[in-house]
């Protein structure tokens, strides 16, 4: 899947001092930054921020059987999602590699779904080549764009009045906004983080609307940052063909904020998940670089990493962090200990110890074989 896509500039490119994303980016189409990302990264740990995330791809399902239907091809238990509930959920193939990661809410009687811009039309094509004979309509969305608020400040009263709404829903939650769309509740990038789903022709409303609240605006550049910080993995720059979800973090119900349920069952590619979880551990594990930033190139995604010369991974996304400086999420052998000196690229890089997973989850089916042979 090409991590790039041409899309429809975003109207909110003409606010001042809007600096467009690069043209090779899979964020294309909406603002990269406002003339000074490490602040508008601030913004949006400290304060209040609005980033534009309208090249996001959006699609509807509706139908009586939908959350039943889209509950047998995905990864997460979403069939007794309640109304005014999201959750994370993946596409995988027959091998349990990821193919798709996507968001959803469930509002109304129609389930939103929002993707990578790079991957919506073969998420669509796959969704409705699957409808067979369930009561399941997805179909695109275009006319429907995203947003996203981070930062504390967004539950002061004066951002709450902007928006319309009484009080903010718990994680995974959303409620209607006035004028259509919805707003959700997210737990990443950061700690304060909500997704606004909004008709597209409003989107200059609800900036001029969040700004004047007390909103600043961010690009792409703060968001991202905030999510490699989080080890958030962002599907086509921190995934790659092989990779299946205990590599990066994408395990667990709703309630987990994960995009894979242990619990349930009869989808594609549950059989790698269930045999990882019960008797072996992942290959490979997600983890944050720390970059040498004196170093006179810069790594970009999909650069090996290195350890004596010999290739233990790749690079995923690489970003400069208003705290933390030029870090980056990687991919690398789960054997590979924490401490090892590490190149990535041409740039000298070492692992953040507290991003390593333990992997010493209870795993019945290896326990079960011990007990069988007397351990």
């Amino acid at each position: 899947m090409s991590e790039s896509v041409r899309t429809t500039p975003s109207p909110l490119l003409t606010v001042p001092g809007a600096v467009p994303s690069p043209e090779d980016s899979p964020d294309a189409g909406v603002a990269w930054h406002y003339g000074d990302p490490l602040r508008e990264q601030r913004s949006a740990e400290r304060a209040a921020a609005v980033v534009d995330r309208s090249n996001r791809f959006v699609l509807s399902v509706a139908g009586a059987e939908r959350l039943s239907w889209l509950h047998t091809i995905s990864s997460q238990h979403v069939a007794d999602l309640p109304d005014a509930a999201s959750a994370e959920n993946l596409s995988l193939d027959v091998n349990g590699r990821i193919e798709h990661h996507f968001v959803l809410t469930d509002l109304d009687e129609v389930t939103w779904i929002d993707t990578e811009a790079g991957y919506g039309a073969d998420l669509l094509a796959f969704l409705q080549k699957m409808v067979f004979w369930a009561k399941a309509e997805p179909k695109p969305a275009p006319d429907m764009a995203v947003l996203s608020l981070l930062g504390p400040d967004v539950r002061r009263p004066r951002l709450l009045t902007a928006l319309g709404v009484a009080e903010l829903p718990d994680v995974y939650g959303a409620v209607a906004l006035p004028g259509g769309g919805f707003l959700r509740t997210m737990p990443w990038p950061g700690e304060h983080a909500w997704d606004l789903v909004v008709p597209r022709d409003r989107l200059p409303h609800w900036w001029q609307t969040l700004t004047e609240a007390g909103a600043a605006p961010a690009g792409t550049w703060a968001f991202e940052a905030l999510r490699v910080a989080a080890l958030r993995p962002r599907i086509g720059l921190d995934t790659d063909e092989r990779t299946i979800p205990h590599e990066v973090r994408w395990i667990g119900g709703v309630r987990d904020h994960g995009a894979v349920h242990l619990d349930k069952g009869c989808y594609r590619g549950q059989e790698t998940v269930a045999r990882v979880h019960n008797l072996g551990k992942p290959p490979r594990h997600l983890v944050l670089l720390h970059l040498d930033g004196s170093s006179d190139t810069r790594p970009v995604p999909g650069d090996a990493v290195t350890a004596g010369g010999r290739a233990v991974g790749h690079l995923g996304t690489v970003i400069d962090h208003h705290e933390l400086g030029p870090i980056a999420l990687a991919l690398v052998k789960r054997t590979v200990p924490a401490e090892t000196p590490l190149v990535a690229g041409n740039t000298a890089a070492a692992i953040d110890p507290d991003s390593v997973p333990s992997h010493d989850e209870f795993q019945p089916g290896r326990a079960a074989v011990d007990r069988l042979r007397g351990r």
